[in-house]
């Protein structure tokens, strides 16, 4: 997946583990970390809808949807939230991780 605003936040140490343990090959690998990525893609965006009152999350779409990679969004999202925005993403991601690890494992 592309660079996304957000990417610094990311830390999934255990699972990137588990994946190199699991892989049999790169191209399982790379399966595994495309999903490990369309899942966090979308927990991201579900948090951050959550988290913005409804009037904005058009215009957080569009200017989402043309520059992914543009850390300003973050400055928009503290802006509408008025929340801790790194704070909430790196706690959703360590219950997400701790999700994916356990489908994982479960898997195996």
């Amino acid at each position: 997946m592309s660079k996304l605003f957000y990417d610094h936040l990311i830390v999934i140490e255990e699972v990137e583990a588990e994946i190199k343990n699991i892989a049999e090959s790169p191209e399982e690998r790379e399966e595994l970390w495309q999903i490990v990525d369309e899942i966090i893609h979308m927990r991201m965006l579900e948090l951050f809808l959550n988290k913005l009152a409804e009037k904005h999350h058009d215009e957080f779409l569009e200017k989402f949807y043309k520059r992914p990679h543009d850390e300003s969004l973050l400055g928009y999202l503290k802006e509408k939230i008025n929340d801790d925005v790194e704070e909430f993403v790196k706690k959703e991601i360590k219950m997400l991780e701790k999700e994916i690890l356990r489908e994982i494992r479960k898997g195996n």
